[in-house]
């Protein structure tokens, strides 16, 4: 492809703006883009004019079906082809694809999760075309499909995805903070938009191997393994040189990246064995979504071309880091200004103040909803592990910031900002460069790092949508509550900066600059009064607070059905991740595990038997030490089999939500741990040509 691969490549499979240009009549054009910059309703002429467009450009590139794409609560994206064929009056086919296809789907509603939303005999939902997504095309061995990115409801009106309610926060956090600054005399702005930049963290291992694990394949992660003597004590892997089959990994996803529009930025080995990490250029909150779903799903499509496995899950292997997806998240004007950027004086900077207040507002009274928007139950096994941030919610402002916000809580003014200064190397070759005004911190859940906020806490196989849904309408809250009170001020510059003031000094117990790692945090969190939800299930009742129901149906981002639904639906991924879990294990156990140490105790004692027969005087108390070890271990593993196909046996007699979840949680997890630890242990004792799965080892260091 030349030298010129990323302009050769880049967005060639989008139907975007300069597409959109070339192929639509101007004034289609014109009214298209002003309908998605000021979302107003499409009507039925441009929706025909648009899908006409679309037809001939995915015809010329070799589509011969279309879909809408959308993104159910699953966490993963959907997809039903149509192909553009109608009946022709001579006996043959027409190529045809209407405005009534482009903007409506019908999908069945009622095989989703729906948390009681639909019922089977109630099937019929809708998908409807959102406009303010490119559409794009993609191509594998079903051919090229036009793939239109959609929203996804119920018949009776509610979101039954994670893109509406997306859609929703933005357009709510756009219209408060349009206000805030209207009262701030800024007339100008005519929208605020989130941009997002989800950093995504997987792990690559051989494909031949991860097919020899039932575990890897049923869970995505490892429910037994021992660590091999090396894992990630000596930092080697963490940036260092690609493997060759890794870097032609990156190489092609990289280029299948570029031609779906997405801005692939950054690659690197992360920091633990076989792990790595992309990130992307920032988006707009919804196309950054959109985005993120596509990257997870031609990582694991790019993998398996290359005799790979990419396993997206939070902790696959126990014993090394887990993988994250930092959400780094920040709001910009329609002028283009970055409300979080704090200039070189933020203590003048009186209109950053006011948002990073609101921020932190938001944050200290919607821990709780935050931690869950970061959760699912593999997550659970990451957070606070000192290898990600703890599960306790708190906020890293840095060196800088955090010496203003005390300026203005202890005497009601900021008079100064530090300064970054220069970073002395020491070496008269080497320039001395700008530090910057304040270090990181790795171990907060929601950093603050120059000019946004980066939520460290979400699990990398979810959706981002949930966070920046949450995001966006805990914020557009506060600033309602700021707009509110700025309004009928009589005295605009004395009520901002009595609002600020005293919005720092009632949330400054979620600012946080210290270790989230150290022990003694954990008694200092709860000395200020922070949540500490350690596991999803603790977080999820969090979406039925009577606070959480009427701030989200005020700002029209969630109703009350759509928030017991999403309740519902999160104690049944719990419940269901875990029992497949523990029927997993049990199954390995009973027809792996189980008789591969049978039959490696088997030829043990065989051989202790031959060796006495053939010299009775010969010590074989090696051998027999080692026999009665494994056979010990053997029957602890069977009585743990035992008893984790009760346990989960007897979840299934529980009632179907919090009641079984917990069950789940405080019973069958702890089943599934004693299980483990016998099998682990005969692991490190079992002569590995007797062992009947891939290794830790053979799995993190073998690509």
């Amino acid at each position: 492809m030349g030298n010129n691969v990323i302009e050769q490549v880049f967005a060639k499979d989008v139907f975007n703006d300069s597409v959109m240009r070339e192929y639509l009549p101007k004034p289609i054009y014109k009214k298209l883009r002003y309908i998605m910059e000021n979302g107003q309703e499409l009507d039925m002429e441009v929706a025909n004019a648009v899908a006409h467009a679309m037809k001939e450009w995915a015809l010329e590139r070799g589509a011969t079906h279309y879909t809408h794409w959308f993104q159910p609560m699953t966490g993963i994206t959907a997809e039903k082809h149509d192909s553009f064929i109608q009946p022709g009056t001579d006996g043959g086919v027409i190529l045809e694809f209407s405005g009534k296809e482009l903007v409506k789907g019908e999908p069945d509603a009622s095989s989703f999760p729906n948390g009681g939303i639909r019922a089977t005999f109630e099937a019929r939902g809708y998908t409807a075309w959102d406009c303010t997504s490119p559409a794009f095309l993609k191509e594998d061995a079903a051919g090229v499909i036009l793939c239109i990115p959609t929203a996804f409801c119920s018949y009776t009106g509610e979101a039954l995805d994670k893109k509406t309610p997306l859609l929703r926060s933005m357009e709510a956090i756009s219209a408060q903070a349009v206000r805030v600054l209207k009262c701030l005399g800024n007339e100008n702005v005519t929208s605020v938009s989130c941009s997002v930049g989800p950093e995504q963290e997987y792990f690559l291992v051989d494909r031949e191997k991860y097919l020899q694990r039932d575990d890897l394949i049923f869970c995505g992660r490892t429910l037994f393994g021992a660590m091999p003597p090396k894992g990630q004590e000596l930092d080697d892997h963490y940036f260092g040189t690609l493997k060759q089959r890794v870097a032609a990994y990156m190489k092609e996803l990289n280029i299948e990246l570029w031609k779906l529009g997405i801005l692939s930025k950054t690659q690197h080995n992360e920091v633990a064995p076989a792990q790595h990490e992309m990130a992307p250029i920032y988006a707009t909150a919804n196309i950054a979504t959109d985005h993120n779903q596509l990257v997870m799903e031609v990582m694991k499509k790019v993998a398996k071309r290359h005799g790979l496995e990419c396993l997206l899950h939070e902790k696959p292997f126990a014993g090394v880091n887990g993988s994250g997806k930092h959400d780094n998240w920040s709001l910009v004007t329609s002028e283009g200004k970055n409300l979080l950027d704090p200039g070189k004086t933020p203590h003048e900077n009186m209109q950053f103040l006011l948002f990073l207040s609101a921020v932190i507002r938001a944050v200290d009274e919607n821990a709780g909803l935050l931690r869950l928007s970061a959760s699912n139950p593999g997550n659970d096994h990451r957070l606070g592990a000192n290898e990600a941030p703890p599960a306790i919610i708190s906020i890293f402002l840095g060196e800088q910031l955090t010496d203003v916000v005390n300026q203005l809580i202890s005497t009601g003014e900021a008079t100064s900002s530090k300064a970054g200064g220069k970073l002395l190397t020491g070496v008269s070759t080497l320039p001395d460069l700008n530090k910057d005004a304040t270090d990181r911190n790795r171990t907060s859940p929601f950093a603050f790092t120059g000019n946004k906020f980066e939520f460290r806490m979400v699990a990398s196989s979810l959706s981002v949508a949930g966070p920046n849904t949450i995001l966006n309408t805990i914020v557009a809250d506060v600033l309602s509550d700021f707009a509110d009170q700025l309004e009928k001020a009589e005295d605009v510059d004395l009520a901002l900066h009595d609002l600020i003031k005293k919005t720092l000094t009632d949330h400054q117990r979620i600012l946080f600059d210290g270790n989230g790692y150290a022990g003694d945090w954990v008694t200092e969190a709860e000395r200020r009064g922070l949540p500490n939800m350690k596991t999803m299930v603790e977080a999820i009742p969090e979406l039925t607070k009577d606070k959480t129901i009427e701030t989200f149906e005020r700002l029209k981002v969630f109703n009350r059905t759509e928030l017991e639904a999403r309740a519902e639906i999160n104690y049944e991924i719990y419940s269901k991740t875990i029992n497949i879990e523990a029927k997993t294990m049990v199954n390995m156990a009973s027809k792996k595990f189980i008789p591969a140490v049978i039959n490696y105790v088997t030829d043990l004692a065989g051989s202790i038997n031959e060796v006495t027969a053939a010299c009775p005087e010969a010590d074989s108390s090696v051998q027999r030490e080692l026999l009665m070890e494994c056979s010990n271990l053997l029957a602890k593993a069977r009585k743990a089999v035992v008893e984790l196909d009760a346990s989960v046996k007897e979840a299934a007699k529980k009632q179907e939500g919090p009641e079984m979840a917990n069950f789940f949680k405080d019973v069958v997890c702890k089943d599934m741990e004693t299980l483990r630890a016998p099998i682990d242990e005969l692991e490190m004792l079992v002569g590995k040509e007797y062992w009947p799965v891939p290794t830790y080892g053979d799995l993190l260091f073998e690509v």
